[in-house]
């Protein structure tokens, strides 16, 4: 079993903590399902939300889903003139048996044109 890393991201249409639950747990959902991961195989999990979502972490929206025992942690994304706003970013580090080339990274909506060439 080899240590990967996928990237995700979604954009959100409001700042609403319920709002944020739902895309945030979409955004997992897909990342779990995509690469044919439970949540045993999740080691740690990075978020980062734009600054201008203030309503809840992104991580909540991890535990309500059941990720209980897998260490996450929320930071702000940088303020940069011009970024895509109301983003909130993933950086998951799982235990996977598939090449890093055949990790599913997932961007949900508009935020698929933040990495074109790794979005699926």
């Amino acid at each position: 079993m080899a240590v990967r890393a996928v990237r995700g991201a979604v954009q959100l249409e409001r700042d609403e903590a319920g709002h944020m639950d739902e895309q945030v747990a979409a955004l997992l959902t897909a990342i779990l399902e995509r690469n044919g991961l439970t949540v045993d195989d999740l080691i740690s999990i990075w978020f980062t939300a734009t600054p201008d979502l203030h309503s809840d972490f992104p991580a909540a929206a991890a535990r309500k889903l059941g990720i209980t025992d897998v260490p996450l942690i929320c930071a702000q994304e940088l303020d940069i003139e011009g970024a895509m706003p109301r983003v909130v970013r993933v950086l998951a580090h799982i235990e996977s048996d598939r090449p890093r080339t055949d990790i599913a990274h997932v961007y949900l909506g508009a935020a698929a044109a933040l990495r074109k060439d790794i979005a699926q």
